[in-house]
């Protein structure tokens, strides 16, 4: 679902990075309403939990994969402001420290999934209510990840990319199985924080210790072990990239690019510690933004 670089035309990138920059700014302002410092734990714990979640591609066609991308899941369990403000956090660390997503198109893979793709994830379930919960949570996942797939469509053609119609036709297929799969995944998930915290959907004012401590464990073991059982099958975008001859270019090397760390001869060593770099780096980044929008809103 991460746009490369080199994917998009100047224009394009630099007006969704234009776009997103104020778009992120309104959040902001708009989570000094939902967050205190009480609710610090909260967004570090989601945060983390679905970046490593983000790890863990799974086959959704022939030669492709998916993964979770969890904008439903934290509108509704941090509230839609704060839910974009992780995300970008997310997009934004997984670009620059990970090269996961390009750095010129930081831009525009903020605004499909954490500007739009965190408000359709949140919207139904804000429309309908409590009584229709499960439904609208599902339609949210499904609407964020088919937002998120079309906008990139949208912006390779806008960027000058002759795409066949049937190629078209396929990565829409192929988004919709993913957003299936998204929303199982997200309902699953949403059960097990209710047993444990009937009041934690939606997103809850305090959050208990038992729902946080199930979810930093369970972020801590996909983000140490999830690769033995991801895909190693390109995702949607990448796929796409392939068919249409496009490569990615970037104008510097991480340490920890593709989620790889260290010169160690253990592969499991070199991902488990990238892992644990990505899981701490988030919850600091989404924990310190808590923390200032919530001394903020004290203030």
């Amino acid at each position: 679902m991460h746009i490369p670089d080199n994917f998009l035309s100047t224009p394009v990138w630099a007006a969704l990075d234009a776009v997103a920059v104020p778009a992120v700014g309104l959040m902001i302002k708009r989570a000094g309403r939902d967050t205190d410092e009480s609710r610090i734990p909260l967004l570090g714990v989601m945060g983390a939990f679905v970046f490593a979640a983000q790890m863990i591609n799974f086959p959704v066609g022939v030669g492709t994969s998916g993964h979770l991308v969890g904008g439903a899941l934290l509108a509704c369990t941090l509230g839609i402001a704060p839910a974009s403000l992780v995300m970008t956090a997310i997009i934004a660390i997984q670009a620059i420290v990970f090269q996961d997503g390009g750095i010129l198109a930081l831009g525009a893979n903020v605004f499909n999934m954490a500007i739009v793709g965190v408000l359709l994830g949140g919207w139904p379930y804000r429309t309908w209510g409590a009584a229709s919960k499960k439904r609208a949570i599902f339609l949210g996942a499904f609407l964020s990840v088919m937002a998120s797939g079309s906008l990139a469509l949208g912006e390779l053609t806008l960027s000058g990319i002759a795409m066949p119609r049937p190629l078209a036709l396929t990565s829409l297929g192929l988004f919709a199985i993913s957003a299936l799969i998204e929303g199982a995944i997200t309902i699953s998930v949403v059960q097990v924080l209710e047993r444990m915290n009937p009041r934690f959907v939606p997103a809850p004012e305090r959050p208990r210790g038992p729902a946080l401590a199930t979810f930093g464990a369970a972020a801590l073991l996909l983000g140490l072990a999830g690769f033995l059982i991801a895909s190693r099958l390109p995702d949607g975008i990448q796929n796409l990239g392939l068919q249409l001859g496009l490569a990615s270019k970037t104008a510097f090397h991480s340490p920890l690019a593709d989620y790889s760390a260290g010169s160690f001869d253990s592969l499991w060593l070199r991902r488990a510690t990238a892992g644990l770099a990505g899981l701490l780096l988030i919850y600091s980044v989404c924990a310190a933004t808590a923390r200032v929008i919530g001394r903020r809103r004290s203030a």
